[in-house]
C-alpha cells in the first residue's frame, strides 16, 4: 500500500510539515519559504511553455488521420463545454438561493486604492486580439498560452500534411528528442517537489496566520466556495460515473496535479505534473494526454466561469443593476465564454472579471474588497480547473 502510493504520502507529509513551519511565524523562515516557492513556481512555468507546444505538435504530427485528430478535438471541446456550463449553472443556482446582500457604501471608497488604476486600458477585445501572434517569438516570450496553442496547432497540422521525406523524418526526430529531454527534466523537478510543497504550505500558513486571507464577505464567499466544492466533489464525479469511470481512482491518480495546482495557482505551471500523472498514474495514452491536457489548460476553466458569474452579478447588484432571470442567463453565457481562453496564470480570472466590470461601468472598487480574500479563492479554483482537465482527459481516453 505504501509503495503504491509512496509519492502521495510524501507529498501529504510535506504539506503538513510546511503548514506547521509557516504557523510558527518566524520571519526568516517565511522569507526562505517565499524564496523557495518562487523558484519552484518559476521552474514549472519555464517548462510549461515548451510542454504545451511540443505536446500538441508531436501528437498532431503522429495521429493516424485528420479524422482521428478531429475526433479527439471534438470530444475535448464537447466535454470542456459541458463541465464549464455545469459549473456556471451550479454557481447561478447557488447565487439565486443564497442571495448575497449589498455591501455598505462606505466600503467602496476604502477599497478604491486596491484596484488597478489603469482599468480603462483593460479590454477583453484586446485580450482576444493578443491571442493572434504577429511573430514566432512573442507568444513564447510572453507566455501567452492560447497563442502558443495556436502556433502548435498550425505546426502540428503542417507536419502531419508534409510529404514523407527525409527532411520531415529528421525534423520529427529532433522534435521528439526535445520532448524526451523535456520530460526527463520534468521528472527531476517532480522528484524534488516535496521541498517545494513544504515552501508553498509554509507560505500559505504564514499568510493565514498574519490575517492576509481572513475576513470574508460572508454570503458572497460562501457561494463561491460552495459552487467550487460542489463541482469538485459532486458534479465532476457524476460525469465520470456516467462515462463508466471510477471517480475515486481517477482523483487518487491525479492528486499530485491537483495539489500542485492548489499551491501554484496556475494550471499552466501545473501542466507538466498533470501530464505526468495522467500517463504514469492514471494510465492515459500519451497521444491523448499530450493532446487533451494542453487544450484543457487553456479553455477548460470551470472555477473561472463560476467566479466570473458570481462576482459579476454581485458587483453589478451593488451598482444598482436589477438581477433578474434574463440578466442571470445572459451573464451565464458571458461567464462561460469569457472563461474559455483566459490565461491559466495566478489571478487571471480576477483581472478578466475586473475588465468585464470596467466595461459595464459597474463599481469596480468592490473588486478591491474581494482582493484580500482572492488568494484562497484562486487556489481552490485552480485545483478545480486541473481536476476538471483530468476528468476530461480520463473520459476522452476511455472513449477514443
Amino acid at each position: 500500500m505504501f509503495q503504491k502510493n509512496k509519492q502521495l504520502f510524501i507529498w501529504i507529509g510535506a504539506l503538513l510539515l510546511g503548514g506547521a513551519l509557516g504557523y510558527l511565524g518566524l520571519p526568516w523562515l517565511n522569507t526562505v519559504a517565499d524564496f523557495v516557492a518562487t523558484i519552484y513556481t518559476r521552474l514549472f512555468q519555464f517548462v510549461a511553455v515548451p510542454t504545451i507546444a511540443l505536446a500538441v505538435v508531436t501528437t498532431l504530427s503522429s495521429l493516424g488521420s485528420q479524422a482521428e485528430a478531429g475526433k479527439l478535438f471534438r470530444k475535448t471541446i464537447s466535454y470542456t463545454l459541458l463541465t464549464t456550463f455545469a459549473a456556471g449553472i451550479v454557481a447561478l443556482l447557488l447565487y439565486s438561493w443564497v442571495a448575497p446582500g449589498n455591501l455598505p457604501a462606505e466600503l467602496f471608497a476604502s477599497a478604491e486604492t486596491s484596484v488597478a488604476s489603469n482599468t480603462e486600458q483593460l479590454s477583453y477585445l484586446d485580450h482576444l486580439i493578443s491571442v493572434i501572434p504577429n511573430n514566432i517569438i512573442t507568444p513564447f516570450a510572453a507566455g501567452n498560452v492560447l497563442s502558443i496553442l495556436l502556433v502548435a496547432f498550425g505546426m502540428g497540422i503542417a507536419l502531419a500534411k508534409m510529404p514523407q521525406t527525409e527532411n520531415r523524418a529528421t525534423l520529427l526526430r529532433v522534435i521528439f528528442g526535445l520532448q524526451e529531454l523535456l520530460f526527463t527534466a520534468i521528472r527531476g523537478l517532480i522528484w524534488a517537489l516535496p521541498l517545494g510543497i513544504v515552501a508553498f504550505a509554509a507560505q500559505l500558513s504564514a499568510q493565514i496566520e498574519a490575517g492576509v486571507v481572513v475576513g470574508s464577505l460572508g454570503k458572497y464567499v460562501a457561494v463561491i466556495l460552495s459552487c467550487n466544492f460542489l463541482q469538485i466533489f459532486v458534479v465532476l464525479p457524476l460525469f465520470l460515473l456516467a462515462c463508466g469511470l471510477n471517480p475515486w481512482r481517477t482523483f487518487r491518480a491525479m492528486t499530485p496535479a491537483v495539489l500542485m495546482a492548489l499551491f501554484t495557482k496556475s494550471s499552466a505551471a501545473t501542466l507538466p505534473v498533470t501530464i505526468q500523472s495522467a500517463e504514469e498514474r492514471l494510465g492515459a495514452q500519451p497521444r491523448v494526454a499530450r493532446f487533451v491536457l494542453p487544450i484543457c489548460t487553456t479553455v477548460n476553466m470551470n472555477g473561472c466561469a463560476a467566479f466570473i458569474l458570481v462576482t459579476s452579478l454581485f458587483v453589478m447588484q451593488n451598482g444598482g443593476v436589477v438581477i433578474d432571470l434574463p440578466t442571470m442567463l445572459l451573464w451565464l453565457l458571458i461567464a462561460v465564454f469569457s472563461a474559455i481562453g483566459n490565461a491559466g496564470v495566478p489571478m487571471g480570472c480576477y483581472f478578466l472579471t475586473l475588465s468585464l466590470m470596467a466595461g459595464q461601468g459597474a463599481p469596480i472598487s468592490i473588486m478591491g474588497i474581494i482582493l484580500p480574500i482572492f488568494t484562497i479563492i484562486d487556489m481552490i479554483e485552480t485545483a478545480e480547473n486541473v481536476w476538471s482537465d483530468s476528468c476530461v482527459c480520463a473520459i476522452v481516453n476511455k472513449e477514443i
